[in-house]
């Protein structure tokens, strides 16, 4: 029981890599809030990670409004008595083409989501934190930040995609640096892209068998990433396990960043 008696928020929850490490946390004994934009996909995790024993909270969230991460973190923090743990995992994408053909709504909408996020993440709930690694306490609280391997090594038709997870990688190490004094520690994760509802945006043209196979030849361990990869790796992290690890951005990639 990796994570007892702390207080996990998932954001993206509802579905594909934040669904996966919701559970796995439950599992693991947290209580898990189950954060998403779609009310009906927070409250199916949330009701099926209680069903199976576990621990968990539905709460419906646009991660890129500032009102609604305020609202979600007064209102996580009167029902659990505090956070110990904030995954910023929500994220969506343009489709994958020329760079050119991305509107300006869409790109403003892709930056508020993966990036935008993080700010108003850290506007909120560093103060929660803050209280936490106060009074001589060993530890903070832990960010984790879903980032992916198109901020480290970018494929082409993703240009504006590829930006925000730079800026995720970068944001990672710079909030890691200046939150050390307060215990805080902050890491990411850089994923290859998996089997979730995200992956049709990232594929050229249609979800075929033959343009996933395509996509899936560039990644040496010859698969793409399922949510438990992701799961497995950010139980570590957020985990006392690697209280001495800040600052760290992972490749969960099969091979993908070599």
């Amino acid at each position: 029981m990796r994570l007892k008696n702390k207080i996990a928020v998932v954001t993206g929850a509802g579905s594909g890599f934040g669904e996966g490490m919701a559970r796995h946390f439950a599992e693991h004994g947290a209580t898990v809030v189950v954060a998403d934009v779609v009310e009906a996909a927070s409250n199916r995790v949330a009701d099926e990670i209680r069903a199976a024993g576990g621990k968990a909270i539905a709460i419906t969230m646009d991660v890129s409004k500032n009102v609604s991460v305020a609202a979600a973190v007064k209102s996580i923090v009167a029902q659990c008595g505090g956070i110990d743990i904030w995954v910023n995992n929500a994220g969506i994408s343009h489709k994958n083409g020329p760079m050119l053909n991305v509107d300006e709504a869409t790109f403003d909408r892709v930056y508020a989501v993966n990036v935008k996020s993080i700010y108003l993440s850290a506007m909120h709930v560093v103060p929660v934190f803050r209280i936490l690694g106060a009074d001589g306490n060993p530890r903070g609280g832990v960010f984790l930040n879903i980032a992916s391997t198109a901020g480290v090594r970018p494929r082409p038709g993703l240009t504006w995609y590829n930006g925000t997870k730079g800026a995720a990688i970068t944001l990672t190490k710079s909030m890691a640096v200046e939150l050390a004094p307060d215990k805080i520690r902050v890491n990411a994760i850089n994923p290859v892209a998996g089997d979730t509802p995200l992956l049709k945006q990232f594929l050229p043209g249609d979800d075929t068998p033959e343009i996933r196979q395509k996509f899936i030849n560039t990644i040496p361990l010859g698969r793409l990433s399922q949510p438990i990869d992701i799961a497995r790796a950010a139980l570590f992290l957020v985990s006392d396990d690697a209280e001495f690890i800040t600052g760290v951005c992972m490749e969960v990639d099969g091979g993908r960043c070599i």
